[in-house]
């Protein structure tokens, strides 16, 4: 009997906190809706944002650079790179990133090393390809302008944006190492191609590259 008992006292302890509970609620239903409310009017706000302005900016910053895009291939490079710049400025979505970083390109081939710079500090660095790329990019243009402490943080920038990729990393690491060599670290030079030589094996084969002839070298120079 004690047990029905027990088993009671917890039923009517449930009922009460539940009846509590509805009280609560039904106290609190005009607060709930309002809260309901705002958060419905957020949602059509988001929503609205993403269907009347940012998709159509997207597809509005492509039509942009498809104009970019028809001017670098006929050649006319300097309009090619206005037209980037100006949808650059103008929007701040993935076709506007693209923008930059074409536009930087082509000012590296035109040797405005300082110009590609200003354009890649605009300039996303996203995915484990044209991310990397991107920042040896900026190494490239800093070892062009002499600057080659800020080239080895870019190097080294893309190194880690390539999640360890084992054909793509290294190729960061050489330009880190010949900018090493500019410098007379040999033996930075030689600690950066035994990285290659320890961590990339398969990089040495695939692109037919003796590392261990330039660890040599650069162990030599080291005085190793």
């Amino acid at each position: 009997m004690a047990k029905k008992s027990n088993t009671r006292t917890s039923i009517e302890e449930i009922n009460e906190s539940l009846s509590s509970f509805e009280q609560k609620v039904e106290k609190n239903k005009k607060y709930i809706y309002v809260v309901l409310g705002v958060i419905i009017v957020i949602a059509l706000i988001i929503l609205g944002y993403v269907n009347l302005v940012r998709n159509p900016n997207i597809e509005k910053a492509n039509e942009e650079i498809a104009l970019a895009d028809k001017e670098y291939a006929e050649g006319n490079d300097s309009v090619a790179v206005e037209l980037y710049r100006q949808v650059a400025e103008e929007y701040s979505n993935a076709p506007a990133n693209r923008a930059s970083l074409n536009a930087a390109i082509i000012l590296y081939q035109e040797e405005k090393y300082e110009e590609a710079l200003e354009c890649l500090s605009d300039y996303d660095p996203k995915g484990t390809i044209v991310g990397p790329a991107s920042q040896s990019l900026m190494g490239d243009c800093y070892v062009n302008l002499d600057n080659y402490d800020d080239a080895l943080k870019a190097y080294d920038r893309a190194v880690s944006l390539t999640n360890g990729n084992g054909l793509y990393a290294p190729i960061f690491l050489m330009k880190k190492a010949s900018v090493y060599r500019a410098q007379e670290n040999y033996a930075a030079e030689a600690e950066t191609y035994q990285t290659i030589n320890d961590k990339y094996p398969e990089f040495a084969v695939e692109y037919n590259i003796d590392i261990e002839k330039y660890l040599i070298r650069a162990q030599r120079a080291a005085g190793k």
